[in-house]
């Protein structure tokens, strides 16, 4: 096994250089980081992004993907799950290959998060359960190397809710930042990291979902505009905001709840999106969408009231950094300054890939990461299952 090979490369000058890949709840394509991390004696180090890059997903792949992700692919049955997880494995293994080639870039570990299909919405009454696809062995073989997945099955074993994740590596992504602060992730679901001004201390690191972002946003302008998104809000920047739809599209019962909570697609996807469409259809489509965009950016601050103290400010990653409205708008509801990470070196589109980089850097460590006030896990899990690579990587 490489694994105690990795861990030296991991001490070593020049770090280990590990891929971060996945594909988030929007699965518009595979985001690739290449990133090199170092452990020293003082601690971990600022990784170091090397290269990124989003690889679109072949037409027939993306095709079934987004039939089963839109609840269209119920006639998949077991046999078209297990070829979706086969060919997303292989996918991403071939992502990172050629991400990597292109960068000269030799990676020494993949860290893959996958495709989330399924996550629970809190309301499981069986309890809290998550699936996310691509296989790792498939990857392991395109890749050329080891490759840790399955990062949320510890914690919620652990009794976690499985994510948000994040608050398990966004100390090491932003340990250059003052603190408190917080980072805000607006992908298909907006999360929440809080680090507090005192790390390693109880209570330092808070992690939760607050609602959906582009699972709204882009949902509402695929049934709208036909679009896959409102490129750059141009169509919400027409509209006026209507209190009484923003009051309805604030109605679910997640948002609101108390954290550790998290959710996906499932509690915020076509059903719920058709029936918002049917009750707001005498809305017009700028008004709605100019709402929409006031919904997320008010569900954000209430996440915000619950953190311990206000941050310095608030970092933005994920798709919704480009929306120059919602950026705007949480500007307004944060009551503290907001702005792209981006600003403070860490690309907002990479860094998923960062923290899924580190989240496999850490399991190479040997790091119990798990803490009950992130995701409710008992603490000290490793989270990740190692997979070899070929023989002689």
């Amino acid at each position: 096994m490489p694994w105690e090979a990795l861990r030296r490369e991991l001490r070593s000058p020049g770090g280990l250089r590990v891929a971060g890949v996945l594909s988030g709840t929007s699965a518009d394509g595979i985001d690739v980081g290449l990133v090199r991390l170092r452990r020293g004696p003082a601690g971990w180090e600022p990784p170091v992004l090397d290269g990124f890059d989003t690889v679109p997903f072949e037409r027939d792949l993306g095709e079934r993907l987004h039939a089963l992700l839109q609840g269209e692919g119920a006639d998949l049955g077991l046999r078209g799950v297990a070829l979706l997880h086969r060919d997303l494995g292989l996918a991403f293994g071939a992502a990172v290959r050629d991400v990597a080639q292109a960068a000269s870039w030799v990676p020494s570990l993949v860290a893959s998060h996958g495709q989330t299909v399924w996550h629970h919405d809190g309301v499981e009454p069986t309890g809290p359960a998550t699936l996310q696809l691509g296989d790792p062995s498939r990857i392991a073989t395109v890749a050329g190397c080891p490759v840790v997945a399955d990062f949320r099955a510890a914690d919620l074993a652990a009794g976690g809710e499985g994510a948000p994740v994040s608050a398990y590596a966004d100390p090491i992504v932003f340990v250059s930042q003052p603190r408190p602060l917080c980072v805000l992730n607006l992908g298909g679901i907006a999360n929440l990291t809080w680090l507090g001004a005192g790390p390693g201390a109880p209570g330092d690191a808070l992690a939760f979902d607050t609602g959906p972002a582009g699972a709204l946003l882009d949902g509402l302008a695929r049934l709208r505009l036909g679009q896959p998104l409102d490129r750059d809000g141009r169509t919400a920047s027409e509209g006026a905001v209507q209190e009484l739809v923003v009051d309805r599209l604030l109605e679910h019962p997640f948002i609101g709840t108390a954290p550790p909570c998290s959710t996906g697609r499932d509690a915020f996807g076509p059903a719920w999106l058709a029936a918002l469409d049917r009750d707001l259809s005498q809305v017009p489509t700028a008004d709605l969408l100019a709402s929409a965009v006031e919904a997320v950016a008010r569900h954000v601050q209430g996440g915000l009231e619950r953190l311990p103290e206000p941050p310095r400010e608030v970092l933005v990653a994920g798709g919704g950094v480009h929306h120059p409205g919602l950026m705007a708008a949480l500007g307004r509801a944060a009551g503290v300054p907001v702005r792209s990470s981006g600003e403070l070196g860490v690309d907002p589109d990479a860094r998923e890939a960062l923290v899924f980089a580190v989240l496999g850097a850490r399991a190479i460590a040997g790091e119990g990461v798990t803490r009950p006030e992130v995701t409710g896990a008992t603490p000290g899990r490793v989270l990740g299952t190692l997979t070899p690579g070929p023989a002689g990587a």
